[in-house]
């Protein structure tokens, strides 16, 4: 039965268990925001009414899943759940090594550690997100972000604004010889959950076969991406969001999961690749740092709810409703004139700082203060994509300023309802007409990389 864009269907789930969340006053909020530094990330989660920080290991788990759990194998060596993962994820990748990891930023390490890179290489992606950057950046490596342009105007229309510009990039590697990976995320998370089409993979694939540099995809978000392919490119439009999914990797040298999105678990990731030599490498210093190979910083039960999750995910029918989901409360939100992303991501809609709080500089954090705003008087909690997570000093002291300024209102997967959206919705649209009395902040501290997570604020004398 078709739906109009502001309905939502029933989810094909129901509910089989419940958590209690409780809202909070105002006047509670703005002294856990003071006690907090002003960074939404040290509110204790138990304060938070609506919680939307991130889609990462927020997910709510099935029966599947949590019975899963009651056969998890917590040998250290060679754990029957660990094969039963591998023989998902070669499924799925069709790649022949296959690495448990205990999150994505540690598959992300043990990568840029097997490919050596250093202060004299570089890699390139679509869009870098931040630990990915992080990992990069720490060892002295650049990092360089090839989306297409369309991705920094959140006001057109484009089906796939996580492509990589395929120009930009072969003319970078006609310029630079250290480029030792590109790196494709899917769906585009910096970007506001943007897709990438298989035609763009198809392309990047022969351009990094012609410079003979290996390419992976950070696959976080493969499903989604893949359910995107289905909607947007006729030529996949009769193949099941697994096949597509299967024709993504094939393209690929291999690729970094953080398994706590799209693997529908609350923690794990993993690495699958083809060369055997990089597979040897990252096996042999992931003892160092992850623990055996078979079992990768995780407990058997995690591997083997992940291995159930990765099956899970690829259903069309969830896909659909995470999908109409996301429209559902996008579409109410561009209706009232809310300056959002468009078009609505896979994961995430994105609040446009910019355009939203026109009134403060980028130097005053835009993105940050809106996030402050949104838990304050509602207790919701976002996360800033802008200034505060992407600005960087030069040399010469002087600020580069990212091109978006978002906040991110990341929906956990399987977990709230429609009347929880629409709470959302009704709270952005009244904080729109209250935002002349949002304020900037001030850092008070920096603590550099990922600077996001602990960085201190004081809002500026009113």
């Amino acid at each position: 039965m078709p739906h109009a864009n502001d309905t939502l269907p029933p989810p094909p789930f129901k509910i089989k268990m419940i958590e209690p969340i409780q809202l909070t006053t105002v006047a509670e909020r703005k002294e856990y925001l003071k006690v907090a530094g002003y960074n939404i990330f040290n509110i204790p989660a138990e304060k938070v009414y609506i919680d939307l920080l991130t889609d990462s290991g927020t997910s709510a788990m099935s029966d599947y899943q949590w019975s899963g759990l009651m056969l998890g194998d917590e040998s250290y060596a060679q754990c029957r759940n660990f094969f039963n993962l591998e023989t998902v994820v070669k499924d799925i990748t069709g790649f022949k090594f296959v690495i448990p990891t205990h999150q994505g930023r540690s598959a992300e390490n043990l990568v840029c550690y097997a490919l050596n890179l250093d202060k004299t290489k570089s890699a390139v992606s679509n869009q870098f997100f931040d630990t990915t950057r992080a990992n990069i950046e720490s060892v002295g490596a650049k990092a360089h972000d090839l989306v297409i342009p369309e991705a920094y105007n959140t006001l057109i229309h484009h089906d796939f604004k996580g492509n990589m510009d395929t120009e930009a990039l072969e003319k970078l590697l006609t310029q630079k010889s250290n480029i030792v990976v590109i790196i494709v995320t899917v769906t585009n998370n910096t970007g506001g959950g943007q897709p990438v089409s298989l035609k763009n993979i198809v392309t990047v694939s022969k351009i990094a076969k012609k410079y003979d540099i290996p390419f992976f995809l950070d696959a976080a978000r493969f499903a989604e991406n893949a359910y995107f392919i289905k909607l947007r490119e006729k030529e996949y439009s009769d193949l099941t969001p697994k096949e597509i999914a299967q024709k993504m990797f094939s393209y690929t040298d291999g690729c970094m999961m953080s398994a706590k999105k799209d693997g529908l678990v609350n923690i794990g990731g993993f690495i699958a690749l083809n060369n055997e030599k990089t597979y040897t490498r990252i096996k042999e210093r992931m003892v160092i740092t992850e623990g055996f190979p078979t079992y990768g910083g995780l407990a058997g039960r995690d591997l083997e709810a992940l291995a159930r999750g990765l099956t899970e995910v690829l259903s069309e029918d969830y896909l659909k409703y995470r999908y109409q989901q996301l429209q559902y409360l996008g579409n109410k939100l561009e209706k009232a004139n809310i300056p959002i992303l468009l078009p609505v991501g896979g994961h995430s809609i994105n609040l446009d700082a910019l355009r939203f709080l026109p009134h403060i500089p980028q130097s005053l954090f835009p993105g940050w203060a809106l996030t402050i705003a949104l838990y304050e008087n509602y207790g919701i909690r976002s996360v800033e994509l802008g200034s505060v997570m992407f600005a960087y000093q030069k040399e010469d002291n002087t600020w580069v300023y990212p091109e978006l300024e978002l906040v991110r209102l990341a929906i956990p997967r399987r977990v709230y309802s429609r009347e929880h959206l629409d709470y959302v919705c009704h709270s952005i649209i009244e904080l729109y007409k209250l935002k002349e009395q949002i304020k900037g902040l001030k850092m008070t501290h920096d603590p550099g990389l990922l600077r996001h997570f602990n960085a201190i604020f004081e809002p500026i004398a009113k």
